[in-house]
C-alpha cells in the first residue's frame, strides 16, 4: 500500500469510530443499562474526590465522594440529556452534602489558623497558595474562614474544583450574573480579611524583634 493509501485507510478508520458519548447520553443509557453509568464515575470520580477530601480530609472526603455517585445514579433518570458535561451537576450533589459539614469546617479552618497546622496537609495538592499569593497559607485559613458559608463555598468551587462561572452556576442553582456578583464580593472580602492580617502581622514583628534584642 503506497503511503497515500495508507494515509486514506487510516482517515477512513477514524471517520468510521463513533464518537465518545457524553455524560448525557451516558446517563440516559444508564436507565436502560445500569452499566453506562461507569463511563461517567470513571471521568469525574478523581476531580469531586479531590475537591472533597481537601474540603473535609481523607475519610470522609472517600465517603461524601461514594455518597455524591450513589445519588447520582439513583438521580440518573433527571438528567437533561442535552446537557453534554455532568461535572456541574455531581459538583452540586456534592455542595449539597457539605452543607451538613459546614461546622467542621469552619473549626477546622480556626484551627489551621491557631496553629498553623493543615489537618488535610498531604491529602491533596496544596493549593492555597492559589488563592493567597504571596501570603501564608495560614493566614488565608483564618481569612477563610471569617468569610460567610455562601462566599466561602463559591470561591473553593472556583479555585479548588476550578470550575467556570458558568459550570458554578449549575452547581449551586444561581444565575451567571449571580455567580460573577457573588465571586467579585467574596474576593473582596478575602482582600480585606488578608490585608488586614499583613497589617496585624506588620505591627507584631518589631515587637519580636524587640524582644529577640533583649
Amino acid at each position: 500500500m503506497t503511503a497515500i493509501g495508507l494515509l486514506e485507510h487510516e482517515v477512513s478508520a477514524l471517520e468510521a469510530s463513533p464518537p465518545e458519548p457524553t455524560d448525557g447520553e451516558l446517563l440516559a443509557r444508564s436507565c436502560r443499562d445500569p452499566a453506562a453509568f461507569v463511563g461517567v464515575f470513571e471521568r469525574h470520580f478523581a476531580i469531586v474526590h479531590g475537591y472533597l477530601v481537601r474540603r473535609v480530609g481523607a475519610t470522609l472526603g472517600e465517603e461524601l465522594a461514594s455518597e455524591t455517585f450513589e445519588i447520582a445514579f439513583e438521580k440518573r433518570a433527571r438528567y437533561r440529556v442535552e446537557t453534554p458535561d455532568a461535572r456541574p451537576w455531581l459538583f452540586g450533589i456534592a455542595v449539597n452534602l457539605l452543607r451538613t459539614q459546614r461546622r467542621k469546617e469552619q473549626r477546622e479552618l480556626r484551627a489551621f489558623a491557631r496553629t498553623g497546622v493543615d489537618p488535610v496537609a498531604g491529602e491533596a495538592d496544596a493549593v492555597l497558595d492559589t488563592v493567597a499569593g504571596h501570603l501564608a497559607a495560614r493566614q488565608v485559613a483564618r481569612a477563610l474562614a471569617g468569610l460567610s458559608v455562601r462566599d466561602r463555598e463559591i470561591l473553593l468551587l472556583f479555585f479548588w474544583a476550578d470550575l467556570s462561572y458558568e459550570e458554578i452556576g449549575v452547581a449551586l442553582g444561581i444565575p451567571l450574573g449571580t455567580v460573577r456578583s457573588r465571586l467579585n464580593r467574596a474576593r473582596g472580602r478575602l482582600k480585606e480579611l488578608l490585608d488586614g492580617a499583613g497589617q496585624s502581622g506588620a505591627r507584631a514583628r518589631p515587637a519580636v524583634a524587640a524582644d529577640e534584642a533583649r
